[in-house]
């Protein structure tokens, strides 16, 4: 039976799956799998990126054509019939089939030629390995870089990424996973905001201050600002919200409000001001990818490459330690970062010489 991957692959690698005249048709059996996964139709509509009803229309379509009931609707979501289980255990063989198809083609395309796809968060891909890597691909330029940058984890398992860059720590053994470094995220203001609403000094000043914060899926600030204030609304504290990191910094150095930023952006020269306040929060930074990624030397190259781009050694603000942005200077000793953002405005009287 033939079959095609899934939509974590390139669209031109798509194959049909339909073996004969009414055949189930595979976008409807991806739709089934997604739905029994994410447990609900608004859910897997949204991760599918379709609309709640055609995403049921695909259901149904695959219900008539099978001629059974595959799921039934409760008040917490939805919940497979007997049948859909069965159905739904043999959706996942064929998945797991068209992967190890995909990874066959990856080993078999000449060594450092294709494409490698990166997982990663949106801020991480923006200010830190996007602009790195054009080094990587002047050294190999044959080789295509899909660097996808989201706040929701990407998943190796299923193939969307081959390699994943993410803050929470996988949960799946099947996964090989590898502890990259640490970020530590501080408070920092403009010299424009400070200059009109003075300095905090403490976490309680901050109620009286304007707040800026990334509003998203599995952002930590949500979970900094709900553990600093669980008596407060984070709306009310909140002036200024976005769900761009990017232009959620812009919005800090312009002085739309108090935000937490990594110290390693201070590094990069903005025109922004550290806050001394008890409030630095750190999170380990994890690399993940599927066991046979690994096998795929394109794929190894790259996966020892990011390894080396966050080493704590070379780049002092991804260590364990916390290392305070004015102390910067002397711990690192590599070319100056603002020389990845060449071309950019940023305030060139502010620019850290590192």
């Amino acid at each position: 039976m033939p079959i095609i991957v899934n939509r974590g692959g390139p669209e031109n690698e798509h194959v049909d799956l339909s073996s004969s005249v009414g055949g189930p048709d595979w976008e409807a059996v991806r739709t089934f799998l997604e739905l029994a996964r994410c447990g609900s139709i608004r859910s897997a509509a949204d991760r599918m990126g379709l609309s709640p009803n055609a995403l049921r229309r695909k259901i149904d379509e695959l219900e008539r054509t099978l001629g059974t009931v595959l799921i039934t609707r409760h008040v917490d979501g939805i919940r497979p019939t007997t049948e859909g289980a069965e159905i739904l255990l043999a959706a996942k063989r064929m998945e797991e089939a068209a992967f190890g198809l995909v990874r066959a083609r990856n080993r078999a395309v000449p060594a450092m030629s294709g494409e490698v796809r990166i997982g990663i968060t949106e801020a991480f891909g923006t200010f830190w390995l996007g602009p790195r890597l054009v080094e990587f691909q002047r050294a190999y330029p044959q080789l295509g870089v899909d660097l996808m940058c989201a706040m929701r984890s990407a998943d190796v398992l299923r193939m969307e990424v081959d390699v994943a860059i993410q803050l929470d720590r996988p949960t799946s053994p099947e996964v090989k996973v590898v502890r990259l470094g640490r970020i530590h995220s501080m408070l920092a203001a403009a010299p424009s905001y400070l200059a009109i609403y003075g300095t905090p000094k403490t976490i309680e000043d901050l109620r009286k201050h304007r707040l800026a914060m990334q509003f998203a899926d599995q952002t930590k600030s949500q979970e900094v600002f709900t553990g600093l204030f669980p008596d407060v609304e984070l709306r009310k504290l909140v002036k200024f919200s976005t769900n761009n990191s990017s232009a959620l910094l812009w919005a800090i150095i312009k002085g739309a409000g108090i935000g937490w930023s990594p110290t390693y952006i201070h590094a990069m020269g903005p025109k922004m001001v550290p806050l001394d306040i008890d409030a630095i929060f750190p999170f380990d930074i994890w690399l993940t990818y599927h066991p046979d990624a690994a096998r795929v030397p394109r794929v190894r190259r790259m996966i020892d490459w990011i390894v080396e781009n966050f080493d704590p050694k070379l780049f002092p603000w991804f260590r364990d330690e916390f290392i305070h942005p004015r102390d910067l200077p002397g711990q690192y000793h590599g070319p100056p970062l603002v020389n990845l953002f060449e071309g950019l405005t940023w305030e060139s009287n502010n620019i850290i010489k590192m």
